[in-house]
C-alpha cells in the first residue's frame, strides 16, 4: 500500500489513527489505556500540539490534533515508540506493536469539518456489529438500505457512548472535568449558543445525532479520504505537494484528485458534446453523472456540487442517488461511466485539475 504523504502544516489540523499489527489488540486492559492517556498528556507538553479529541479502542486509536509547530510526524513517532516500548516491557513481548506507520488525514478548520471529525471519533465505541453499526450495516446504509432502529438499540448506543471512559467525549459532554492538556474550546464554539454552555450544546448535538440513527454521511470519509474538507481546501493541499515523494507514496493519487472542470471534460468526452448543450437538457443524464462522479472522486460536498451546477444541495443529492441506483441496471449509463474513467486515466497528470 502506498504511503500517505505527510502534510505537516503550521497550525494545521489532522485526524490521526494507528492500528495494531495484524489487527491485534494494542490495549490489553485499563492499565494500558491509562498509560497511553498519560503519554497523550506528555506529547502535548513536549511537542506543543493541541489535542482536540481522542478515542481508544481495543486494536486502534484516533486523535484529532492541531500542530502550531508543523510537527505532527515527530510527535506521533514519539508517542507510538514510547507506548510500544512500555507495552512490550510490561507484557514481556517483542516486535512491532503497531501496523506500519500512523495514518494522518488533514482536516479543514473551517465550517463544520472539524466538528464532524470529532463526532466521527466519539462515535467509534458504538460503531460495532452488536449495535447495528458494523461494516456490513454501514455499507447497506450507504447503499440506501437504511432500516429503522428500535428504541432499545438507540438507548443501548447512548448508554455505551456515555460509559466509554477512554474517550474525550465525557469531557466534551460535561460528564467529567476537562484536563489542562486537552483543547475543547474550538469545537465547543461550533455548537454552543447564548443560552447553553459548550458542553451542554455538544452533548445535545452528538446524542441527537445518535438518536437519528448515527447515519453514515460525509463522516464515512474520515478514514478513507485524502483530506477532510471543502474542495477548495483539498485543492490548496494539492498545490502544496512536493515534486517527488518517492514511488511508494500516494502522490499520484493526490494529483489525480479531480476538479469539477475535469469531471465536466470527462462527461463531454464520453458524450461527444459540450457541457452547455446538455447540462440543462430535459431528460439528459449528463449533468447528474457529473455530479455523481465528482462526489465519488473529487472530494466535493453536496452543497458545493449544488453551487457548481446552480441546482441547489437538495437537487444535487437527488441526482447522485438517482445515478447510483440507475448504474445497477442501466448498461448504457455503465458504458458512459467507463468511457469517462478511461478518459481520466489516459489524460496526462498535468492536464488534470485545470
Amino acid at each position: 500500500m502506498a504511503r500517505a504523504i505527510r502534510h505537516n502544516i503550521e497550525g494545521g489540523w489532522c485526524h490521526i489513527t494507528t492500528r495494531g499489527g495484524g489487527g491485534r489488540r494494542i490495549f490489553g486492559d485499563n492499565r494500558d489505556r491509562a498509560r497511553f492517556v498519560e503519554l497523550l498528556a506528555e506529547v502535548v507538553q513536549r511537542y506543543g500540539i493541541c489535542l482536540h479529541a481522542y478515542v481508544l479502542m481495543d486494536n486502534h486509536y484516533h486523535l484529532l490534533i492541531e500542530t502550531p509547530r508543523a510537527n505532527a510526524s515527530r510527535a506521533m513517532q514519539w508517542l507510538n515508540l514510547s507506548y510500544s516500548v512500555w507495552y512490550n516491557l510490561r507484557h514481556q513481548r517483542g516486535g512491532a506493536l503497531f501496523q506500519a506507520r500512523f495514518k494522518s488525514i488533514p482536516v479543514e478548520n473551517e465550517g463544520s469539518w472539524a466538528l464532524g471529525a470529532s463526532v466521527y471519533l466519539h462515535l467509534n465505541p458504538i460503531r460495532i456489529k452488536a449495535l447495528g453499526q458494523g461494516k456490513s450495516d454501514r455499507a447497506a446504509e450507504r447503499a440506501g438500505c437504511y432500516a429503522p432502529v428500535s428504541t432499545a438499540v438507540l438507548l443501548e448506543r447512548l448508554d455505551r457512548l456515555r460509559q466509554h471512559k477512554w474517550s474525550s467525549y465525557p469531557v466534551y459532554a460535561g460528564y467529567t472535568a476537562k484536563p489542562e492538556w486537552m483543547s475543547c474550546a474550538a469545537i465547543w464554539r461550533r455548537v454552543s449558543g447564548r443560552r447553553e454552555s459548550g458542553a451542554t450544546a455538544y452533548r445535545r448535538y452528538l446524542e441527537e445525532y445518535v438518536k437519528q440513527g448515527a447515519k453514515e454521511d460525509v463522516l464515512r470519509k474520515a478514514t478513507t479520504a485524502l483530506a477532510i474538507g471543502s474542495a477548495l481546501f483539498i485543492e490548496r493541499l494539492r498545490k502544496r505537494l512536493p515534486d517527488s515523494a518517492g514511488e511508494q507514496s500516494n502522490l499520484k493519487q493526490w494529483r489525480r484528485l479531480l476538479s469539477f472542470e475535469t469531471v465536466k471534460k470527462a462527461v463531454e468526452a464520453a458524450k461527444g458534446e459540450q457541457w452547455e448543450s446538455f447540462a440543462n437538457r430535459r431528460g439528459d443524464s449528463g449533468r447528474d453523472l457529473a455530479l455523481y462522479y465528482a462526489r465519488q472522486h473529487g472530494g466535493f460536498t453536496l452543497h458545493e456540487l449544488g453551487d457548481y451546477t446552480e441546482c441547489g444541495t437538495f437537487a444535487a443529492s437527488k441526482a447522485v442517488s438517482r445515478i447510483r441506483q440507475r448504474l445497477q441496471t442501466d448498461r448504457l449509463l455503465q458504458r458512459t461511466l467507463k468511457t469517462m474513467e478511461a478518459w481520466v486515466k489516459s489524460a496526462p497528470e498535468d492536464g488534470l485539475n485545470k
